[in-house]
């Protein structure tokens, strides 16, 4: 069942059902258990918060996501491909069309921000 609107508890279930399948991804679950392990509850309250924030505009969110990711090693633009590709049909299964563009919107923006600080002027989109 698709959500309404858009709520801080759908924001997360959005989170704790897409990282679900990150976790089980065969190109990205190597890459976030390097950098997570098995500890995913603290970064899950992060990503709710971080989602949140950009979406609903709580600025509960407070850190570096730049700075944090662009500390990881063996990041390909395929990881930004397989990421958005995943995330839009997370979104599509639990949001109507118009919630579910507005976080593409903004899942675009963070994909093309950080993969510029990886690879320079190359941008990703999922369309």
């Amino acid at each position: 069942m698709k959500h309404a609107s858009i709520t801080r508890a759908a924001v997360r279930d959005l989170v704790e059902q897409f990282y679900g399948k990150v976790r089980e991804d065969d190109l990205l679950g190597p890459v976030f258990y390097l950098a997570l392990g098995d500890d995913w509850g603290p970064h899950l309250d992060r990503l709710t918060e971080f989602w949140s924030t950009i979406v609903l505009g709580t600025r509960s969110f407070q850190g570096n996501v730049y700075g944090t990711h662009m500390a990881l090693a063996d990041i390909e633009p395929e990881h930004f491909q397989r990421w958005l590709g995943l995330f839009a049909e997370t979104v599509g299964e639990l949001f109507e069309p118009a919630d579910a563009e507005q976080f593409m919107t903004m899942a675009r923006r963070v994909a093309s921000s950080l993969q510029i600080g990886f690879f320079g002027d190359v941008l990703v989109t999922h369309e």
